[in-house]
């Protein structure tokens, strides 16, 4: 992952979402504390201060737990079964996000999976869905 062009970009999701979509995963570390939270935030929950700078974070994590999905919500019927895990990144951080690539008797708790931009994902989220997360996890 590389450092964005600007790093006084806004700590947002918004802005988390805009990195991703250029290939770098990014979280806001506290200029106090040092803590780093993913996804960004406006206010450190270690220290309580308010003054971040955006932060490369690596792109590989273990998987913690995961759920296979069989009834889906009607956006989501065409991808059944599919399933959803949380991986941990360095730092403590953790993030959900569907894997992909992967056969569904072959998860492991404790494999490694990528964080991947959803332009790399097999399936694209439905449009319909506005809070589809922009990514998704692959081995």
């Amino acid at each position: 992952m590389t450092m964005p062009n600007n790093p006084q970009e806004p700590f947002s999701i918004e802005q988390f979402y805009k990195f991703l979509s250029q290939g770098k995963l990014m979280a806001g570390k506290c200029l106090k504390c040092g803590k780093i939270h993913l996804p960004p935030r406006p206010l450190c929950n270690n220290c309580y201060d308010t003054q971040f700078e955006w932060t490369p974070i690596t792109n590989k994590g273990t998987l913690l737990t995961y759920t296979v999905i069989h009834i889906a919500p009607t956006q989501f019927q065409n991808l059944t079964p599919y399933a959803i895990g949380i991986i941990e990144l360095d730092n403590d951080l953790k993030i959900p996000g569907i894997i992909q690539d992967l056969p569904i008797e072959q998860l492991q708790i404790g494999m490694t999976l990528t964080i991947v931009a959803v332009s790399d994902c097999n399936t694209p989220p439905p449009q319909t869905w506005p809070q589809w997360s922009k990514y998704c996890l692959k081995p």
